[in-house]
This record gives structure tokens, sequence and C-alpha cells, in this order.
């Protein structure tokens, strides 16, 4: 299981889950978790702290998506924000890097025909 310190637990899962398609499994006030998808994922737990996320992450998750603007518009109209304002390239792979509303970063990844 990835963990996620938040201040809101039920709705950072909630993005979450509406951003990965996984169902959350678990809703407690300070903890809320995604279940892992049957094809071998990994879970998502979202745990309440009291101090806001300061800095860059050292540990981010990246998303594989097959139309990269979409993924993007999809990711902003949920409550995610760019993190830059132009799509990277490295190595043949197209990406967004992105933040939660929490800040929490992660990648949108489209790999080039």
């Amino acid at each position: 299981m990835v963990v996620f310190d938040c201040m809101e637990p039920e709705q950072l899962a909630e993005f979450w889950q509406v951003l990965t398609g996984v169902e959350i499994d678990s809703r407690e006030p300070d903890w809320c978790s995604l279940q892992a998808p049957e094809s071998g994922g990994i879970a998502l737990g979202f745990q309440r702290v009291p101090e806001a996320k300061l800095g860059k992450n050292r540990m981010h998750l990246d998303f594989d998506v097959d139309d990269l603007p979409s993924a993007i518009e999809r990711a902003e109209s949920l409550g995610a924000i760019r993190l830059g304002d132009l799509v990277m390239e490295d190595d043949g792979e197209n990406f967004q890097v992105m933040a939660d509303p929490e800040g929490n970063e992660f990648c949108l990844i489209q790999v080039s025909p």
C-alpha cells in the first residue's frame, strides 16, 4: 500500500477514486483507502495529519494514459493542477507532472507511437 499524508482523507480518497476508477474500501474519520485493483495494482491509503504538505514529493505515482491531453483535462476537472506549463518529452514518452488537490505530485505519461 502507498499511503498519502493529508488533511482531508475522505476528500482526497474521492479524488483518487474517480481518477483511477478504483473503489474506496475503508472510510474512517482519519483514514480512507482504495482497494488494490484485481489486476495486481497497489492499494492507496490516505491518513489525516495536522500539517500541510511542504516541498516536493520524494516519491510519486506514474499513470500510463492513451490520450495525454484528455487525461490532463480530466484530472484538472477533478481538481488536479499542472505543475509546469508544457508537456515534457523524455525517451519517447510525453508526460505532464500534475498535483492532486492537496499538492501531491503524480505524472500522466503517454508513450509516443
